[in-house]
């Protein structure tokens, strides 16, 4: 058997795919920069952000980075993270902060989803880098706008749906891509629930707790007296797109790679059973329907149903029917000694080797394996469901302009308001 280093098998995963003051500072890691680091020098890693996820992300930090400092709302969060790892990093309440930082190459952002497209424009406008976490956005244009900015100012961006980086998901979606089971005849996926819908009088006002910022932990959101229940943030539209953005920017993700549409969508979409937690089907351009209708499947991948069989991917592992199909499939990743490590379901949290792929790309400049039009593409899916399920009928879509056709009221969903203060920042 062949071994392959891990670069050569991300190379080919990756082949298949500002408030106003905020300065524009040249990054350190700029190639042609004076100062920029070498293949031995240590990447400088700023947090935006210091939750559950981003802590994670932190302690998995691969040894070609080195974290500068951190940024929280809730500024005893960042203090506690500091603290429990004997830290002496610089704490900050205001991400900008971290962005006028000169030593600072890039940026983690794991904030929540509706907070997270703001400071991600803000620091590719600062010359950085970015690793953002998933859901990438709240809603679909600002997921536009954040490429956009990306694409102007030249940034290395990776969305942490780590599955890109699972050598398991690599290849059942380059099965199914490739015609290795012949024509995909259905695609089958979790009827992942939508968020409730929340008004900002449902709860009595409670004191904030010291050192929350509260009014930027809202961000774009209306603004409200501080109430606990907030914080659950995933469960209220206002913040969120519940499970149907949460798992499903990962499952729609691997449908998207295992029909090679990276960069596209479908052209149709609409509810098969009323209400917001509804089944819903999309079909693609001369493609198959795929059909959120399971009650139970895989949360991080989609049933493909195709002319020679089954194939269930699910978060690095696939099962299939016949049997056959994944034995066969299971030998090409025992083939490669590097991918091993994540035959350990207790791995599967992991994404040490997704920010190793950032990082490479960093030097290199390349796409990384989940770059941000891949991301915005995947969880724009996502929010299309919760659209055809809240207006109750029949959709079609343009992936090209992504907008709605002749459909006023859904075209109003694709764009939400935005606070004052917080408003996305002119392409200029």
């Amino acid at each position: 058997m062949t071994s392959i280093s891990r670069r050569q098998l991300l190379k080919r995963a990756a082949g298949a795919a500002g408030a106003i003051g905020v300065p524009y500072l040249l990054p350190r890691n700029v190639l042609a920069a004076d100062g920029a680091p070498g293949a031995n020098e240590k990447i400088a890693v700023g947090a935006i952000g210091v939750g559950g996820r981003a802590t994670l992300l932190l302690d998995q930090l691969p040894d070609a980075a080195r974290i500068v400092a951190l940024c929280d709302c809730n500024l005893p969060r960042a203090e506690a993270f500091k603290a429990a790892r004997k830290g002496e990093w610089p704490v900050h309440q205001d991400y900008r902060k971290i962005l006028e930082r000169k030593d600072i190459d890039a940026v983690i952002v794991g904030t929540g989803e509706f907070q997270r497209v703001l400071p991600c424009i803000h620091a590719c406008r600062a010359g950085k880098d970015i690793y953002a976490e998933k859901p990438l956005t709240l809603y679909i244009q600002e997921g536009r706008a954040l490429v956009d900015a990306v694409r102007k100012h030249d940034r290395v961006f990776q969305v942490g749906t780590q599955q890109r980086s699972m050598a398991m998901n690599r290849i059942a979606c380059e099965l199914v891509r490739s015609g290795g089971l012949g024509k995909v005849l259905e695609v089958r996926a979790l009827c992942y629930p939508g968020p409730r819908d929340c008004r900002t009088s449902m709860f009595e006002e409670e004191p904030a707790p010291d050192g929350l910022d509260w009014d930027a932990w809202l961000n774009q959101a209306e603004l409200r007296p501080f109430n606990n229940r907030w914080m659950n943030w995933m469960a209220w539209r206002d913040f969120a797109g519940g499970e149907m953005t949460n798992w499903g920017a990962h499952g729609v993700d691997q449908i998207q790679w295992a029909l090679g549409t990276d960069g596209a969508g479908p052209v149709e979409v609409k509810p098969l059973t009323p209400g917001l937690n509804g089944q819903v089907e999309m079909r693609y351009a001369d493609g198959p329907a795929v059909r959120f209708i399971l009650e139970k499947g895989p949360e991080g991948g989609a049933v493909f149903v195709c002319e020679k069989g089954k194939l269930e991917i699910n978060r690095n592992k696939f099962t299939s029917n016949p049997k056959e199909i994944a034995v066969e499939l299971l030998k090409k990743v025992d083939a490669v000694d590097e991918e091993r490590k994540w035959s350990d379901q207790t791995a599967l949290w992991q994404a040490k080797w997704h920010l190793q792929n950032w990082l490479d790309c960093i030097k290199t400049r390349e796409k990384p394996v989940a770059d941000v039009e891949i991301g915005h593409r995947s969880v724009s899916i996502c929010h299309l469901v919760n659209i055809a399920r809240r207006i109750g009928q029949p959709l079609k879509w343009d992936p090209a302009a992504e907008r709605f056709l002749g459909d006023d009221e859904a075209n109003q969903l694709v764009k939400l308001p935005r606070r004052k203060g917080y408003e996305l920042p002119d392409a200029a």
